[in-house]
């Protein structure tokens, strides 16, 4: 049987492409992505307020596809659109909360902690990735030749947000603290930065910890599929639901590196609460524990239910 084609929708961040691409995977799509780029005006519209028109966006999207993905805001509008347009021979999927009449899509798939409710809507417990145990395989021996100890933590990093600021205080007590509970345990330490993270971050890390300690100094999935395959402990910024979510597919106990919020964050609160329920992370503190819990695999639940539903759709 020929393979159906997926289109993926996002602002092309990597949150948005790994939930979109890890479902796209699960679904055995061959696929292409569309950053989506609104025109001026319409950036700035909440998407309940926009007209579904395809002259909110700047992208010209021809049908050579089967099934539509979309992630983040800016997607909303081209995947209703779409849907309008070639209505039943297409099946469109949104990923986290759309802001507006789920009506509108096949399914919303969208974590537990966003507390969102319908009967297309499909729960996660965190976001789901494109993340396999297959690549973390084919990638373990990237930088396995550049650790020296028997004991490894890596650091996955974040970056500023609406949420978190990442000033040099926190960064300060956050190194403070992997320095004190890891290194000079014989831990030797994998930095791992993502897209977000700052420059000054990178800088820090090089001239805070010594030679010894491994810094990757710019976005590279090859390190950080392979750090996560060789390390013991896992410590990931607060900022990031989906990098924790990626960590939890391994099954490796995961810190939280906690900072303050500079404005509310109920929905980080309520996913910190599930993923300490489900006995997953803990707060980066003062002492290391030992501990394990059920890998996460999310991403091939919420496959496997819309596979049957594929089954018994129409693509005319």
């Amino acid at each position: 049987m020929t393979k159906l084609k997926g289109l993926l929708l996002t602002e092309g961040k990597h949150g948005m492409i790994s939930q979109a691409e890890g479902l796209a995977k699960g679904l055995d799509l061959e696929f292409i992505h569309e950053k989506i780029e609104l025109n001026n005006f319409w950036k700035l519209i909440p998407p309940k307020f926009t007209p579904v028109q395809n002259f909110v966006f700047k992208n010209e999207i021809d049908r050579k596809f089967h099934i539509v993905i979309s992630c983040g805001r800016k997607s909303v509008i081209p995947s209703i659109y779409l849907k309008r347009k070639y209505k039943n021979n297409i099946m469109n999927i949104h990923i986290q909360d759309p802001k507006v009449s789920l009506g509108n899509f096949d399914f919303v798939v969208a974590p537990e902690h966003d507390g969102l409710i319908g009967n297309n809507v499909l729960l996660t417990k965190g976001a789901i990735h494109y993340l396999r145990n297959d690549e973390l395989k084919a990638n373990e021996n990237y930088l396995k030749d550049r650790i020296k100890k028997q004991k490894v933590v890596s650091f996955i990093v974040g970056g500023p947000n609406k949420y978190y600021d990442f000033n040099e205080k926190l960064i300060d007590e956050i190194f403070l603290k992997i320095k004190n509970n890891f290194v000079k345990k014989n831990y030797q330490l994998i930095f791992i930065p993502s897209m977000r993270t700052p420059k000054r971050i990178i800088n820090k890390a090089q001239k805070y910890f010594t030679k010894d300690e491994i810094i990757i100094d710019s976005v590279d999935k090859k390190a950080y599929l392979s750090a996560l395959k060789l390390s013991n402990y896992i410590i990931v910024t607060c900022d990031s639901t989906s990098m924790i979510s990626e960590a939890a597919m391994t099954g490796k106990p995961i810190y939280v590196a906690q900072m303050k919020a500079i404005r509310e964050n109920s929905r980080f609160q309520n996913f910190y609460k599930l993923f300490t329920s489900l006995n997953i992370i803990k707060d980066l503190g003062d002492t290391i524990d030992k501990w394990d819990y059920k890998k996460l695999n999310e991403t091939d639940k919420i496959s496997s239910y819309i596979k049957q539903k594929i089954d018994n759709y129409d693509f005319s």
